[in-house]
């Protein structure tokens, strides 16, 4: 995936714009706009990298002057103490910048190594790692770009790419069988339809409802062994909720085609990362 610049762009003008006001009380009286300076970004642990190009695009927006050397790109293995990159320019916008460029790229970083340690604990097995719609507000394109660096793929971006039928949708339709009726009689031939299903009798409804895709909601590990059994390749069965590390290598191997995992973007940690003058 290549993230658009005028998205990006449009992603740390907000922020900046958020952060300095219209003065930097420290950096502005400190220094003068004359001033320069080189500083670097070391890791402070050990994961995947993301988000480098932007964080240099936070620094480049604000001064014309900057110029960078990367030795790390997205998607590159960090060990603790690795140089990432070295840079240089105006030293009040560096300073300025310093902390809008480390919440993205802590923010991504951490995304990546957590999907990166999620499909490492999956190894062998069949299933796909993906993320959900559980992203933060304005930042959807970023987080699940840092998926895609972990090693995961995407679940749907928006509510247009799929017809996606959850407890809410199927209560208020009636039954899996009518809301599938409906929308399987409205919509494009490109569209795919998912059901979220709560136990084996609304898999196997959602199956004969012909649905694309049957996510497996909260299930228990014996229910998802009997959910692959009655659908045995007929449609995708997606395993999700409540899926942690300790658990997530029991759930591939049932044999779902796919965990989705919203803890990868909603509540994921930051990765350590400083930046050195």
């Amino acid at each position: 995936m290549k993230l658009p610049e005028f998205y990006v762009d449009d992603i740390i003008k907000s922020a900046i714009k958020e952060d300095i006001n219209y003065i930097d009380v420290s950096s502005d009286i400190l220094f003068d706009s004359t001033d320069s300076a080189k500083a670097r970004f070391v890791s402070k642990a050990d994961g995947i990298l993301c988000g480098i190009e932007i964080a240099m695009r936070v620094f480049e927006l604000l001064d014309k002057s900057f110029k960078y050397t990367l030795y790390k790109k997205d998607g590159d293995t960090l060990k603790n103490g690795d140089l990432i990159a070295e840079f240089e320019g105006c030293t009040p916008l560096l300073l300025k910048g310093e902390r809008t460029s480390l919440n993205i790229l802590q923010h991504m970083s951490g995304i990546a190594t957590a999907t990166n340690k999620a499909v490492k604990l999956c190894e062998g097995t069949r299933v796909q790692i993906t993320d959900t719609r559980k992203t933060l507000p304005g930042l959807r394109a970023l987080q699940k770009y840092a998926v895609t660096c972990g090693g995961g793929k995407n679940h749907r971006f928006n509510l247009s790419d799929g017809a996606m039928l959850k407890d809410n949708h199927i209560d208020a339709a009636g039954s899996i069988t009518k809301a599938v009726e409906i929308v399987k009689s409205k919509i494009g031939h490109m569209v795919k339809i998912e059901v979220e299903t709560r136990n084996l009798a609304e898999v196997e409804e959602a199956l004969n409802a012909h649905a694309d895709i049957i996510m497996l909601d909260n299930m228990s590990i014996e229910d998802m062994k009997k959910a692959v059994e009655l659908v045995n390749g007929k449609a995708l069965l997606e395993a999700s909720g409540n899926i942690t590390a300790e658990t997530i290598r029991t759930v591939a191997e049932t044999g779902v085609d796919i965990i989705s995992m919203g803890a990868l973007t909603h509540s994921v940690k930051a990765f350590d990362i400083s930046m050195k003058f």
